[in-house]
């Protein structure tokens, strides 16, 4: 398995894309209740595939990512051939990006002097939506990129 098996809500809300899936190796509903009973291993085995496929599609798909923590801003673009990074840390610790009032202020006065910005790229460490992916588990989400945007103008 390349990346992790998708959890039970996402399979719940892929429902008729895993049915379509199960039809294109020829198992209808009753068998698939059959190999989930009799075989379990080989039950999995199509779980992971299909999570696979899923977690291709997306992350080929994603531009941006967006991870946010009581202090730190870490804004992704991910092109095809390296992430550009920009990280915005608060330094005033009565204030929170995880506050919507904090962060609507931010919003408003970024260029106030108690934010840092950086922006720096690398190229991919390994292959592109394997390192999308590892931002992802450690908690980044995927997002339209407006914030990435924004804070990119000011930091030219």
């Amino acid at each position: 398995m390349k990346y992790r098996q998708l959890t039970k809500e996402q399979f719940s809300e892929l429902h008729k894309e895993f049915a379509e899936f199960l039809a294109t190796q020829q198992i209808d509903a009753k068998e698939w209740e059959t190999i989930k009973t009799d075989k379990p291993s080989m039950a999995e085995e199509e779980l992971n595939i299909f999570s696979d496929m899923v977690w291709e599609d997306v992350l080929t798909k994603t531009e941006y990512l967006e991870h946010i923590s009581e202090n730190h801003l870490n804004l992704f673009k991910c092109t095809s051939k390296e992430i550009v990074r920009i990280y915005i840390k608060c330094n005033n610790i009565s204030r929170s990006f995880l506050k919507d009032a904090d962060f609507s202020w931010f919003l408003k006065n970024p260029t106030d002097d108690s934010f840092d910005f950086y922006k720096a790229s690398k190229k991919y460490s390994e292959e592109r939506n394997t390192d999308i992916f590892k931002l992802i588990e450690m908690g980044s989400v995927i997002s339209k990129g407006e914030l990435f945007n924004a804070m990119s103008q000011l930091i030219r």
